[in-house]
């Protein structure tokens, strides 16, 4: 190879390097900015309502303090299917918040549609139909997490591992005081 296709060559290569290091700052920008929502000033959300419950889809979830990879990793949740409230969205990634009120942004990969709630409050009974004088068939302290089934009234269905039954909604974290689950 001529010198001077040595020389066109390596400024190609450096054309090419800087080429590529504006795609990706760019792209990060648009990844992890929300103030720099990108092309046509679009911001991609998943066009569901935000607040919304949903829960970690595993038992390892990273929280970082901004919604993208670049920001750090502020904690890490490690149970699975603990409810979540989505606060906000940029792009895939999700702003949570949980029961005790950390936030954090996590992808949504992370994220599952099933509802789950946690207890809350003094030791509460399940009961086996809504209501309060209904037959009792576990005792429940708080911080236990199980599955939401479904909400009626003032009233909601959980599953605790192998026990099912009805717990006040005042009494759960990871359902809205009016909302409708079915």
């Amino acid at each position: 190879m001529t010198s001077s296709a040595r020389a066109v060559l390596a400024v190609m290569v450096v054309v090419a390097g800087f080429a590529w290091a504006a795609g990706v700052a760019a792209a990060e920008a648009q990844e992890t900015d929300p103030e720099n929502p990108g092309p046509n000033g679009a911001i991609k959300t998943s066009k569901l309502p935000v607040p919304r419950f949903v829960s970690l889809r595993s038992g390892e979830v990273n929280v970082r303090t901004g919604p993208g990879t670049r920001y750090p990793i502020e904690w890490v949740f490690l149970r699975k299917e603990m409810p979540v409230e989505v606060t906000a969205e940029f792009d895939t990634w999700r702003r949570i918040r949980d029961w005790q009120g950390s936030e954090g942004w996590v992808h949504q990969s992370m994220l599952s549609g099933k509802r789950a709630v946690v207890v809350t409050g003094d030791i509460t009974t399940l009961r086996a139909e809504p209501g309060g004088s209904a037959q009792a068939v576990a005792r429940a302290e708080p911080g236990v997490m199980g599955a939401l089934v479904k909400c009626q009234s003032e009233w909601c269905e959980v599953k605790f591992d192998s026990y099912k039954g009805w717990l006040q909604r005042k009494q759960v974290w990871g359902v809205y005081a009016n909302e409708r689950v079915e």
